[in-house]
């Protein structure tokens, strides 16, 4: 397994994760933690020849890098994908958990069909998307990225009890996983949504009656399919200023959903987690 060190950090890791991920292993030779994680990295390295590299840091040894890279604790794994610390992982794991982790990152043949599919999709064609999709699942099931771009897209197309039915089917890591969670939540916005009210409509009646929750929660469902998630947050802040009960929480799940869909790294989700936050609390 590769020593790391800091002449040859940048190249084996920085330039190598461009090629496929990397795990390091931050370890020291008095930590029995990190030698219960050793076989299991052993085993990482001989199922992913080629895909996955796998180094090691000896902090005692190395302990600039160590300082670095924020170690405070034994064992630290950090996994890097195209330049960048995709994952940090605390304590030893199982092997389990760190295929499960380690595969999101791989380079698979299924995903040249996966991005054929997503180009075809930001064109308009959603036959042939959906198409490319189901034939990357068929011969791909254990590429996670590619039952969430399906589900994804039988929602957008209005396939709704197929989605339902899919998400069902799912492996129970990719089904319970946040984004699996938060796809699971847009399958009933956009149930509900279909079944509403035209947004007009449903405007007037908040209108007429501010504390109109479910016209509330069906506007918002709404305006989560249309892709207004500005609105939709909007909405859902305020169902849960007005009735954080309604519908066992339905806000909350509301705004978890649309976190989802925006992704962690857009700057609403920390403002409108800070205001879900006051609200519960």
């Amino acid at each position: 397994m590769l020593e790391l060190n800091e002449s040859n950090f940048e190249t084996e890791v920085i330039q190598k994760s461009f090629q496929m991920p990397v795990l390091i292993d931050f370890w020291a030779d008095w930590c029995a933690p990190c030698k219960m994680l050793m076989p299991v990295l052993d085993k990482l390295a001989a199922d992913y020849p080629g895909q996955l590299q796998i180094a090691k840091v000896n902090t005692d040894v190395e302990r600039g890098l160590a300082q670095q890279h924020g170690i405070r604790s034994l064992p630290t794994l950090h996994l890097y994908r195209n330049g960048e610390l995709v994952e940090e992982i605390l304590g030893a794991q199982p092997e389990s958990t760190l295929k499960m982790l380690v595969e999101a990152y791989l380079v698979r043949a299924s995903d040249e069909t996966l991005e054929q599919a997503l180009a075809c999709a930001a064109g308009g064609d959603r036959a042939r998307a959906l198409q490319l999709l189901e034939q990357a699942w068929q011969e791909d099931p254990q590429n996670p990225r590619v039952p969430l771009e399906l589900l994804r897209l039988y929602i957008e197309d209005g396939q709704l009890e197929k989605a339902a039915q899919f998400h069902e089917s799912l492996p129970h890591e990719v089904r319970e996983s946040d984004a699996g969670k938060g796809l699971r939540l847009l399958v009933e916005f956009a149930a509900t949504a279909a079944e509403a009210a035209d947004s007009a409509t449903l405007t007037a009646r908040l209108d007429e009656n501010p504390g109109d929750s479910e016209a509330r929660h069906q506007l918002a469902a709404k305006q989560v399919m249309d892709g207004d998630y500005d609105a939709a947050l909007e909405s859902f802040v305020e169902l849960l200023r007005r009735d954080r009960a309604f519908g066992d929480g339905a806000a909350r799940r509301g705004l978890l959903a649309v976190f989802t869909a925006l992704g962690e790294d857009d700057p609403r989700v920390g403002a409108y987690r800070r205001k879900m936050f006051t609200l519960l609390h």
